[in-house]
């Protein structure tokens, strides 16, 4: 029995719509999760800066004594997951874009690819679409501007219109067979999304996340290097590089928001 705490890292609170799933699946785990909110968003940050600030928040992690680490953040994982795995003594798991069980489903119209504009053009993402069975059905959409909203606890429907207009004009009429929600803070406004292209586009605009297989992988990880804590109600630790105070209850309401 390991009753060392997880170690969830976003650079915000997008991460914790990973947490949530985490702890429905591993129900007597312990998590700490941190939020660098006072960094946030990563998005439009360039890749070294990125590496540096998530090493950073690994470091503050370890320090807290986690038995693993998950990164909650699809920038940081494109960005550091490779250096971590090799520098880090705990295991790390990590978030991708889920655009494999996307493009396997089936239909002849695109798969939108929402992200943050990073994690589209890294080069971990950028190996990932190239092996799907068709890269050209994928449309990449680098996304600024939604992140802050879903910080702030904005999650409604038509939260966010003015934002997706934007950038998914050209595309008005298109059939969207799915929608990969490429960063998990675009998870809290899923419902949102996909109203939106049911307004906008034709197709059954399916939402994919990659938050539940991240889970599962945590947990095989978890066995397979015999860190499972069998026993208890588990725990969640909230901590931040921001103003912690003022971020609580945005947590707070994000950790307990109902799960599709």
């Amino acid at each position: 029995m390991d009753t060392r705490p997880i170690g969830i890292f976003d650079s915000g609170m997008g991460g914790v719509s990973l947490l949530r799933d985490a702890r429905l699946l591993l129900p007597h785990e312990n998590f700490i999760f941190y939020g660098d909110n006072k960094n946030a968003p990563y998005g439009d940050r360039s890749e070294e800066e990125i590496l540096s600030l998530t090493s950073s928040a690994a470091d503050f992690l370890l320090e807290h004594g986690v038995k693993a680490l998950v990164l909650a953040c699809n920038t940081a994982t494109s960005a550091s997951i490779n250096i971590l795995r090799q520098k880090l003594a705990v295991p790390v798991v990590s978030i991708e874009p889920a655009i494999k069980p996307a493009c396997e489903k089936a239909g002849e119209g695109r798969v939108f690819m929402l992200a943050t504009a990073a994690t589209t053009r890294l080069a971990r993402y950028r190996a990932l679409l190239a092996r799907m069975p068709d890269p050209s059905r994928v449309i990449n959409i680098g996304i600024s501007g939604m992140v802050a909203r879903v910080e702030r606890g904005i999650t409604e429907a038509g939260a966010f219109d003015d934002i997706l207009d934007a950038y998914l004009e050209p595309y008005f009429g298109e059939t969207a067979d799915a929608i990969v929600l490429g960063c998990t803070h675009y998870v809290f406004a899923g419902g949102a999304i996909r109203e939106y292209f049911l307004r906008r586009m034709k197709g059954g605009c399916v939402l994919f996340d990659g938050n539940r297989a991240t889970a599962r992988q945590l947990g095989r990880v978890l066995e397979r290097n015999g860190l499972v804590n069998p026993f208890g109600s588990g725990s969640v630790t909230f901590t931040t590089s921001g103003n912690a105070p003022e971020l609580r209850p945005v947590f707070e309401k994000l950790l307990n928001m109902p799960i599709d």
